[in-house]
C-alpha cells in the first residue's frame, strides 16, 4: 500500500510539469510544391529536423511534399490564414500582389549564385516589410539554379518560339512568353510531366533540376542555358504562430533557418551540376543559345526590367541601387 501511495503521490506531483510539456509541444504542417527528392524539399526536411532537435521536440514540423497538402499556388494563402503554420513558396508567383515579390525574376539581372545572394540581401528589407503587413515572416530563402529554355526542336531565334505553348509560373514567365510570341499556360511544378505528355504545353522555362524532376527528356530534347534569372523559394511562417512560441524556441527556429539558407545554397549548386549531367545522359542537348538568339533575349529582358522598375516604384529602385553598389 505504501508503495502504491508513493507512486500516486509522485505522479500527481509531476502532473503540472507533464501538462506544461504537452501544451508546449506543437506540430506544424509545412506544405511544399516539389517532390520529396528535390533539393529544396530535402533542405526543408533537414530544417524541420534541426527545429525538432533545437527545441527539444517542442516543435515538430511535418513536411507535405509535391503539393500533397496544398497546391503550390495555395500555399502562401494557407500560411496567411493559419491553415498551415509554415510553408515553402516561390514568392515570384505572387508578384501580382506586390512587385517586390518578383525581384528575383528580373531578367538577366542576377544570373550567378553570388549575384543571387547579393540581390536577395538587397531585397530582404523590403520583402520583410511586405510580408509583415500580410501577417507573415520570412525565415529563409534558397535560389533555384539559373532558368533555361526547354523545347522539342532546335531554336535559332525568337521567331522560332512563336506560337509555342509554354509553362508559365509567374509574371516574368508570362510576360516573356508574350514578348516572344509564345502562349503562356499556368502549370504548377507537380503537373509538368502530365502537361507535357498531354500536349498541354511543349516548352518550359525552368531549371535543370525541375527538368530532371519532371523527366522532360520523355517529351523534349533541347535545353538552352539562357540563364534568364534565378528565382528563389522562401520558407514563410505565420507571424502569430511564430510569436506565440517561447523566446527560446523562436531563437532555435531562427538559428535553424540561418543554417538552412547556407546549406540550401550549396545544395542548389550541387543539384544543378548533377541535373545537367542527367539531362545529357538522357539524350537532351544542353547548349548555349546562339549569339543572335541571346541578343534578342537580352533586348526583351531590358524591356521587362524597365517595366518592373516602373511597377515597383521607389521600393524597387532602392533594391536595384543597393544591389548595384
Amino acid at each position: 500500500m505504501k508503495r502504491t501511495h508513493l507512486f500516486v503521490t509522485t505522479l500527481l506531483a509531476a502532473a503540472p510539469f507533464i501538462g506544461q510539456n504537452a501544451i508546449a509541444a506543437e506540430t506544424w504542417d509545412m506544405p511544399t510544391a516539389y517532390p520529396a527528392t528535390n533539393f529544396q524539399t530535402v533542405n526543408a526536411q533537414e530544417f524541420a529536423q534541426c527545429v525538432s532537435d533545437g527545441t527539444g521536440g517542442d516543435i515538430n514540423i511535418v513536411i507535405h511534399a509535391n503539393g500533397s497538402l496544398f497546391k503550390g499556388n495555395d500555399i502562401k494563402r494557407a500560411v496567411q490564414t493559419g491553415q498551415a503554420q509554415i510553408g515553402e513558396r516561390l514568392l515570384s508567383s505572387h508578384e501580382n500582389e506586390n512587385p517586390i515579390f518578383g525581384t528575383d525574376s528580373i531578367p538577366f539581372l542576377a544570373t550567378s549564385y553570388d549575384d543571387s545572394v547579393k540581390l536577395f540581401t538587397a531585397a530582404r528589407p523590403e520583402l520583410d516589410k511586405v510580408l509583415d503587413a500580410q501577417g507573415l515572416m520570412l525565415l529563409y530563402s534558397v535560389p533555384w539554379p539559373p532558368q533555361g529554355l526547354y523545347f522539342n526542336k532546335d531554336v535559332k531565334d525568337v521567331a522560332d518560339m512563336n506560337g509555342v505553348k509554354i509553362r508559365s509560373y509567374n509574371k516574368a514567365t508570362a510576360r516573356l512568353s508574350e514578348l516572344t510570341g509564345m502562349v503562356p499556360i499556368s502549370i504548377e511544378a507537380a503537373e509538368i510531366s502530365q502537361a507535357l505528355s498531354a500536349g498541354v504545353i511543349s516548352s518550359l522555362i525552368t531549371s535543370a533540376v525541375t527538368g530532371q524532376d519532371s523527366k522532360v527528356w520523355e517529351n523534349l530534347n533541347h535545353f538552352y542555358e539562357v540563364k534568364a534569372w534565378m528565382p528563389r523559394n522562401a520558407v514563410i511562417v505565420n507571424k502569430g504562430s511564430f510569436t506565440g512560441l517561447p523566446e527560446k524556441s523562436q531563437a532555435a527556429v531562427k538559428d535553424c533557418a540561418a543554417k538552412a539558407e547556407v546549406a540550401g545554397l550549396q545544395k542548389s549548386k550541387d543539384a544543378n551540376d548533377a541535373a545537367l549531367e542527367t539531362l545529357k545522359k538522357n539524350g537532351m542537348q544542353v547548349i548555349a543559345p546562339a549569339a543572335p538568339f541571346a541578343a534578342e533575349l537580352q533586348k526583351i529582358g531590358a524591356t521587362m526590367t524597365d517595366e518592373w522598375v516602373a511597377r515597383a516604384g521607389g521600393a524597387g529602385a532602392s533594391v536595384i541601387t543597393a544591389f548595384k553598389k
